[in-house]
């Protein structure tokens, strides 16, 4: 089973989530009840207190940017390299500091991309999809459960290779009828989670 606060994967008899702590055999701290024809209703716990059970957040994989700061760094060595021959075949003295520029000049496309990447953040509740995006200004999208009809996982070959992917969510309030994450890695995993608290969800209606 997973635990329903980080999504980490437990045993069946386990009582404390190994990752997070959270308590899954508690009946006090765990119950839920949710009132019939509201669809995104937060949890009401016996506390009294109101509170949305949080089941991931993730970012779109990082595996290309990681190759491209490799692909980066060999390629200013390379550019320092070429930089130096020319110097001396013409006979000019290059600065150091030219050098050290030309050298950092490639890092910043996968720099670019890193920052594009970090500006994006999906986090499902035990209530909605959030997407967040932006950086200094942020902006955030809510998706009801309730408003969610299905969610499939589509894979080019490349990603299929690198073990990433998107997940399609099929969104009765969008006019595409359909919101995408995109880039995910292990993307079955994130939409078996999804799936499972879809059910909940529906369940509780």
């Amino acid at each position: 089973m997973f635990c329903i606060k980080c999504g980490a994967v437990m045993n069946d008899d386990a009582e404390f989530c190994a990752k997070c702590g959270y308590a899954t055999g508690d009946a006090e701290v765990t119950r839920v009840t949710r009132t019939p024809g509201h669809s995104n209703m937060p949890q009401v716990f016996a506390s009294g207190e109101l509170e949305e059970v949080h089941i991931f957040s993730i970012r779109p994989t990082a595996i290309f940017i990681n190759i491209g700061y490799i692909l980066a760094i060999l390629g200013g060595i390379v550019l320092v390299i070429l930089l130096a021959m020319l110097a001396k075949t013409i006979g000019i003295a290059v600065p150091w500091w030219i050098s050290v520029l030309i050298g950092l000049a490639p890092l910043s496309i996968p720099a670019y991309h890193h920052v594009m990447r970090n500006m994006i953040l999906y986090t499902l509740t035990d209530s909605k999809i959030e997407i967040d995006k932006g950086f200094i200004s942020r902006s955030t999208r809510n998706i009801p459960l309730g408003k969610i009809q299905d969610v499939t996982v589509t894979a080019s070959v490349i990603q299929r290779l690198f073990g990433f992917g998107n997940l399609v969510i099929e969104n009765a309030g969008e006019m595409t009828g359909s919101i995408v994450l995109k880039n995910i890695s292990s993307p079955r995993r994130y939409a078996d989670l999804l799936l499972k608290e879809l059910r909940q969800f529906n369940r509780g209606l």
